[in-house]
């Protein structure tokens, strides 16, 4: 994403995008390099997210911002991410050059220091961008952008319906950069393996077999029979939106289409990112990044290995409690085929989820001073993009309240969603998990720079994530000894992930010794683990994040259960981890022995 682009016309070449985004990008950038604040270090953060937001119309959706671009996507070639990136580091370096945390109060000096360290992770992974994948099952332009339209763009009168016809009309420009990007990239050898390719087309078959009944026009179809106009007014807008998808969207999404089938017939069979000239640097830098530590590949690798070796102790616990006989693997091998542990209807499932956050929700005020006000919702993955979607995943709420926080669940294979790990997956995804933890970020207040309230630490953010499903243990929960040995089976596959992640892109690893390692050593049905696998071979270092963060998080719980004795208060140690948003875990380390000393003086 990046600057405000209008489009105007269903074809705009991509170099008159790149020079026009250039040269007002620039501009951008160098006003904030020269400026000092008079209002403080506040006002200089204000200044990057407005500029920011200038650069990003999708960004302002999201927080429910619908203004004079709301129609428009945003500078999506390499131009744009420079421009993005130069912002960030020009209001970085404004920042230490008028600024310093020994003289700034409390929560400005954590805010110097949070910006800080988002600059400079930053700039050790942007000298690599060209690494990375355009188009995949994971992530692309060919899913996020119609996901984009209907989740996110609400239609709340004709304008707005203007501006989501707009948008369709848009797509065009768009996925041609990009696509033009993809096929430069791939002339450099920096592809993904072939087998992702069928998932990319698949998603655009789903979109262009479903022509004019496909998921994007039925949802603008169905915001725009709710409006309060006329019926020929309603007639014109779902024809424009017609034209537009046929006129723009639909020829672009064809030329992605034949690109994707070229490339694929190039495509090499090796998964890792060691084989790019600086692969291991790059690597590096993605670990550093996800984790927010020094760790090397084999300090992960050998911290995964010993995790899943604690874990699988304890699900031998739980085997002698229900009195299974036979050793691990066949435990796995009967929690992964019996038909009693898996569901015979998305319906079914559903219900099953709305029963789990009906228990949780009242025992929340018990663990938390501080509850979001967002209300949560669950909804299945949309069909144009479940074959190729993760299993589960959450969106942040609006800040305006006009959008929910969503856990999204994907039930494209009920027999890849084991009854055991519903309960985990809620706990992880929604309450106390990421939708508690994140909806407190966004609701932390307009005096806290926006930056804290809309960004991200993935180390802090999934390690809370990972330690919800623990939470949900000290809460009582997991009743049933099999729902218990889910939640072990949940954390012992973000372990398992430890070894499977650096053994793909460190270790040379084949994506089949990886899906073998998890067959050996979890529980997760067949197709979990081959589409977990194939996650991590196109999302490099980023599963890693998850149980670092959580080490990180029960290690600074229970030294100040130790140090703290008695007057231990699980709701304060909350509040502490909670109320600064997220952090790298060194800094909320740091929080945490501050809060330690002060109760312990008091």
């Amino acid at each position: 994403m990046g600057r405000i682009l209008r489009i105007v016309a269903f074809s705009v070449s991509a170099f008159a995008l790149s020079a026009c985004a250039t040269q007002r990008q620039e501009a951008v950038g160098a006003d904030v390099a020269t400026q000092r604040p008079a209002r403080g270090i506040d006002a200089l953060f204000d200044a990057y997210d407005q500029r920011q937001l200038e650069q990003s119309p999708r960004s302002k959706a999201y927080r429910g911002i619908r203004d004079e671009d709301y129609g428009e996507w945003g500078d999506v070639s390499d131009a744009g991410r420079i421009a993005q990136h130069e912002l960030l580091q020009a209001t970085a370096a404004t920042m230490r050059a008028n600024y310093s945390p020994a003289t700034l109060q409390t929560d400005d000096a954590l805010s110097f220091r949070l910006f800080d360290a988002v600059a400079k992770r930053s700039a050790q992974t942007f000298q690599f961008r060209d690494y990375g994948y355009i188009f995949d099952q994971m992530n692309g332009a060919q899913s996020d952008l119609p996901a984009f339209l209907i989740n996110i763009h609400s239609v709340a009168n004709a304008d707005q319906a203007n501006d989501y016809i707009e948008r369709i009309a848009g797509m065009g420009p768009v996925l041609d950069i990009l696509t033009a990007e993809s096929r430069e990239r791939a002339g450099r050898g920096v592809m993904p393996p072939k087998w992702v390719y069928p998932y990319v087309i698949s998603d655009i078959d789903n979109l262009l077999d479903a022509r004019k009944d496909n998921a994007m026009l039925e949802d603008f179809a169905g915001k725009v029979g709710k409006l309060d106009i006329a019926p020929a007014e309603k007639n014109a807008l779902l024809s424009r939106a017609e034209d537009a998808w046929t006129a723009s969207a639909r020829p672009a999404y064809e030329r992605l289409l034949g690109e994707m089938k070229r490339q694929q017939s190039i495509a090499g069979t090796v998964d890792g990112v060691w084989r790019f000239p600086q692969g291991r640097a790059y690597y590096d830098a993605l670990l550093s990044n996800y984790t927010t530590t020094d760790l090397t590949a084999d300090e992960i690798h050998r911290i995964g290995l010993d995790e899943v070796a604690r874990i699988h102790r304890e699900m031998r616990d739980i085997m002698r409690q229900v009195g299974f006989e036979g050793t691990l693997q066949q435990f796995f091998e009967y929690a992964r085929t019996d038909p009693k542990f898996y569901f015979k209807s998305r319906e079914d499932y559903l219900a099953a989820v709305e029963e789990v956050q009906d228990k949780v929700e009242p025992l929340l005020p018990r663990y938390f001073a501080t509850l979001p006000k967002a209300p949560l919702v669950v909804k299945p993955v949309e069909a144009f993009r479940e074959q190729s979607a993760g299993k589960a995943f959450y969106q942040s709420p609006a800040p305006d309240g006009s959008r929910p926080g969503t856990y999204y669940v994907n039930l494209y294979r009920l027999e890849d969603m084991s009854r055991n790990e519903l309960e985990a997956l809620y706990y992880h995804e929604g309450l106390p998990g990421h939708h508690l933890q994140r909806a407190v970020q966004t609701e932390l207040g307009d005096d806290v720079p926006a930056f804290r309230r809309f960004g991200g630490v993935t180390a802090y953010t999934e390690g809370w994530g990972l330690y919800a499903e623990e939470l949900g243990k000290d809460m009582g929960l997991y009743t049933d000894p099999y729902s218990d040995f889910g939640r072990l089976g949940m954390e012992l596959w973000r372990a398992a992930r430890l070894v499977v992640d650096t053994g793909i892109h460190s270790k040379r690893w084949s994506r089949e010794r990886a899906i073998d390692y998890l067959k050996q050593n979890t529980p997760n049905p067949d197709g979990d683990i081959r589409k977990a696998i194939e996650r991590y071979v196109v999302y490099p270092g980023q599963a890693t994040a998850y149980m670092i963060g959580k080490l990180k998080i029960m290690e600074l719980r229970e030294k100040a259960r130790s140090e703290l004795g008695d007057s231990f208060d699980i709701r304060a140690f909350h509040d502490v981890v909670l109320r600064s948003g997220p952090v790298p875990l060194s800094i909320l380390e740091e929080n945490v022995d501050a809060w330690i000393a002060a109760e312990r003086s008091n």
